[in-house]
């Protein structure tokens, strides 16, 4: 075999997060901004369908504007915290985090220690791994050790390593989101389409559109305390 090398086998989930973190720590990129098509579902029916701005800033900051836009209708995601801005005037803060802006790319942003104690304060248990199939391509599943076994998991695609799949089941209702359509974006991706699900119903699918990876996002725009509306920014 001479000097070919082989990689090692991940066998825990820590594994395969250095895997993800090797391949993407400092590739990533770090802001971008799209649209979304955003449909909300009840008992199976579509009732609404909105479209909404949204702007991402790697490692904690997101902020969504709906349209329309002049009506400054905005949610802001920023560290540990949620803002919600109507009709342009502050009218809700409260400590709650999006993960989802840490798992689909911020987590290359901090330390890997960092980033792997914050996965396990998550609920996910990087000590068990197992290897599937979903939807036809081969997965990583983190957090659990096999099909029957019961907990948080991420479910990582085994060739370009991004999330596909996201199970939250230590508190009710069970949440479930699936990521599909990836595209290259810079050293890193980004899902097309998000479909969410509580205790196995449908209640949101997202489709996103028209994206940009600027060098960077003014930090402003996620700042609540000074508040513009989107039409204001531009």
């Amino acid at each position: 075999m001479g000097l070919m090398a082989f990689a090692k086998r991940p066998v825990t989930g820590s594994d395969v997060v250095k895997m993800m973190y090797n391949r993407y720590a400092g590739k990533w990129h770090r802001a971008l901004t799209f649209m979304q098509k955003t449909e909300m579902y009840h008992n199976d029916s579509l009732k609404r369908t909105q479209t909404w701005h949204e702007a991402m800033l790697a490692p904690d900051k997101l902020r969504i504007d709906i349209e329309p836009a002049e009506n400054g209708n905005t949610i802001i995601f920023r560290g540990d915290s949620t803002y919600s801005i109507r009709n342009g005037t502050l009218r809700a803060a409260q400590k709650e985090e999006n993960d989802l802006i840490f798992l689909l790319g911020g987590l290359y942003f901090y330390p890997y220690a960092q980033s792997a104690a914050k996965l396990k304060s998550l609920g996910y248990n990087l000590d068990k791994m197992y290897e599937d199939t979903w939807r036809g391509k081969p997965v990583y599943v983190i957090g659990v050790s096999g099909k029957t076994d019961n907990g948080n998991q991420l479910w990582v695609d085994k060739k370009d390593l991004y999330l596909v799949r996201m199970i939250k089941t230590e508190k009710q209702p069970k949440e479930e989101c699936v990521f599909e359509g990836h595209v290259k974006i810079g050293g890193g991706w980004t899902e097309t389409r998000a479909s969410f699900y509580f205790n196995d119903k449908l209640v949101q699918v997202e489709t996103y559109y028209n994206y940009e990876a600027p060098a960077n996002i003014d930090d402003g725009l996620f700042d609540p305390a000074h508040y513009q509306k989107l039409t204001e920014k531009n």
